[in-house]
């Protein structure tokens, strides 16, 4: 398959990040601040391992800094890659702190097939900051890039601690397809080595799996490692999976040997010297087969973390047996030495395509002590001395976005602070500019005086139109029901209705001539329109028919309190008109709402309206719909009845 190659330029330099914080506001950058501390909250942080073990590959020196050192991994096949992750070997400096050592500040990544050994270059890197400062992964996107063998080729150097010479060294290199580190164990070329007799440094350490972190989640609750009792010959773990399951790689977590400083034991402790790992369908094993021989010949082929590749077979049970257990020197209280076989784990994940399958299941040990601190469970539940086991992908992600969020958090607060002082500055300036302000403010309460003087003659006009429009409809509606009290008389019980119905009507007026005063103070007035229509048409139109209709109630429910009585008080002139001057039988009132637009119709079969609308809209009806800020039409229906139409905005 052919390489799919597209150019990237990598480039985390400082001044790219500060760049980008000079463009936000500050209320950007102090959002921008409080992100970036609550996300590094929720990330893993790069503890740092300590004690012995590999430390990855150093190059041959150089006595200049433009020098090419390549390394070469060739991949088990050719395969997707997502991304590559370039972990750089960790000095301890004791004025700086933990920094990267002979990390090469500039370089590219090429990638290719079986058929291009040349390759194209997919990814370049040039930085004079930031390259020999970091101690997190250095994480490399790929999009669309098929290869079998990847080269990391430097273009420039960078000096080691110790002397100053130039030099390419780094921890590890993971290559990842989807969540699958495809670098493990592969083999890798270079174009020099400086591999030490001790065994410290060496290519194939760069992908073994062995990193120079801890791993310290987030979240999640330590759990003590499992140690064994002491053991005589060989010993083993058991873990049931519950279901068969296609097992293609083994995580195994040391015992942690870091909560003291220095450490009591070795980094290998519990770590078997030589270890299997078998797979069955069966119980009792009768089935098993090999998944794994693993041999150790130093200290340096044990870290924290401990990936290795299983041969892939279908599994439901999996036995892990020391047969040459860690050997451990201890002395008893009467001083006399004793030597011992213990076996330790702080986690066995079991993975089937990059899945833990064997997290919270059940495993067994007839070695396992008493001591519930030192429980078997702890092999599986997820957990290490410091909280969550993350998978390797998302652990490496974390650590690199700390390590950019690390880098932009102090740009931000710097740049914050840069803004704070200019704003204190511009303060000043303010300050003398308030003392001019204060004569254009002496000026300003006096116009806002006048203007205020203007609205309340404003007021007082729409108040007289409000007395004219609401006293004027009961007014009229008494006059009307003493008539009919007048013609009843000789009926008592129908005269007493209608007496008792103008009392009621006195008391409405009074109580109207007082909202009148109050109608702008008192925004529940006419809350509920329709039922005050109602009640205004019983009240007024008295015997008449009358049908109302309302159309989307929940959009007339939500006019502004002004409109509503304007509206309401359109509503009782139109039904005083027809009273008055139509000779109705029958009135029919519309009330719709939709489309931001109200339309109010009035509808009677009284004697109607000469054709011309604008002669025969009477003059209160005119007023009050310019107070509403609408348009009103009046007019002579087919039947010989006159039809008023009031058109308006909602809002």
């Amino acid at each position: 398959m052919a390489i799919l190659s597209a150019s990237l330029s990598v480039n985390p330099e400082l001044s790219e990040v500060a760049s980008k914080t000079k463009k936000l506001s500050v209320s950007q950058l102090e959002d921008r601040r409080k992100l970036i501390e609550e996300e590094l909250k929720q990330l893993a942080s790069y503890s740092l391992r300590s004690g012995v073990g590999a430390i990855g590959f150093r190059s041959k020196t150089s006595p200049t800094e433009i020098a090419t050192e390549s390394i070469e991994i060739i991949l088990e096949k050719e395969a997707s890659i997502d991304s590559i992750v370039l972990v750089p070997t960790i000095w301890r400096d004791a004025q700086l702190g933990f920094r990267a050592d002979s990390f090469p500040p500039a370089f590219k990544v090429i990638a290719g097939d079986s058929s291009d050994p040349v390759g194209q270059t997919v990814a370049t890197y040039d930085s004079n900051v930031g390259a020999t400062t970091r101690v997190a992964p250095f994480i490399i996107p790929c999009h669309d890039i098929t290869a079998s063998w990847i080269r990391i080729e430097t273009i420039r150097l960078s000096p080691r601690s110790f002397d100053n010479k130039y030099t390419l060294q780094l921890a590890e290199i993971m290559v990842f397809s989807g969540e699958t580190n495809i670098a493990l164990g592969g083999n890798v070329r270079t174009s020099s080595d400086q591999s030490t007799g001790a065994g410290t440094w060496h290519p194939r350490y760069l992908v073994d799996g062995s990193l120079p972190y801890l791993m310290n989640a987030a979240h999640g609750e330590p759990s003590v490692s499992f140690v064994s009792t002491d053991i005589d010959g060989s010993a083993s773990i058991t873990i049931d999976l519950e279901s068969p399951f296609l097992l293609d790689q083994i995580i195994l977590h040391a015992v942690d040997q870091s909560d003291t400083v220095p450490q009591a034991f070795p980094g290998d402790f519990g770590f078997p010297y030589h270890l299997t790992v078998e797979g069955a369908m069966n119980a009792d094993f009768s089935d098993a087969k090999l998944l794994l021989d693993f041999r150790r010949e130093s200290v340096f082929e044990v870290s924290p973390i401990v990936p290795m590749r299983l041969r892939p077979t279908q599994s439901r049970y999996v036995r892990l047996t020391a047969i040459e257990p860690y050997v451990i020197e201890t002395f008893r209280e009467n001083g006399e030495r004793t030597v011992g076989q213990r076996l330790g784990f702080a986690e066995i994940e079991l993975l089937s395509n990059n899945q833990n399958i064997a997290l919270g299941k059940t495993a067994f040990s007839v070695h396992a002590p008493d001591l519930p601190v030192r429980s078997v469970t702890a092999l599986t539940d997820g957990n290490n001395l410091y909280g969550e086991i993350l998978p390797l992908h998302k652990w490496i992600g974390q650590l690199s976005r700390r390590h950019d969020l690390e880098l932009e958090l102090p740009l931000v607060e710097a740049e914050l602070n840069r803004r704070y002082e200019r704003q204190k500055a511009n303060l000043r300036i303010l300050s003398w500019i308030v003392a001019f302000l204060v004569a254009g403010g002496i000026i300003l309460v006096l116009v806002d005086r006048t203007l205020r003087q203007r609205a309340v003659f404003r007021t007082k006009e729409r108040i007289a139109a409000d007395l004219h429009d609401e006293l004027g409809a009961n007014l009229h509606a008494i006059a009307l029901l003493g008539d009919l009290a007048q013609a009843a008389k000789d009926t008592p019980a129908k005269a007493g209705e209608y007496l008792e119905r103008i009392r009621a009507l006195i008391r409405s007026t009074s109580e109207a001539a007082k909202n009148c005063t109050n109608m702008l103070d008192t925004p529940g007035l006419y809350q509920d329109l329709i039922g005050e229509m109602k009640r205004s048409a019983r009240r007024i139109t008295t015997d008449l028919k009358h049908d109302l209709v309302f159309e989307n109630e929940e959009n007339i429910e939500r006019l502004k309190p002004r409109k509503r009585i304007d509206l309401h008080l359109f509503y009782n002139e139109c039904l005083v008109n027809i009273i008055r001057h139509s000779d109705a039988t029958n009135v029919e009132t519309r009330l719709s709402a939709r489309d931001n637009q109200l339309c109010l119709t009035v509808r009677d079969n009284g004697k109607g309206l000469p054709a011309d609308p604008k002669i025969n809209v009477p003059p209160s009806l005119r007023r009050r719909a310019r107070l509403i800020g609408g348009q009103v039409f009046a007019s002579s229906t087919a039947s010989g009845g006159t039809l008023i139409t009031l058109q308006t905005k909602l809002s």
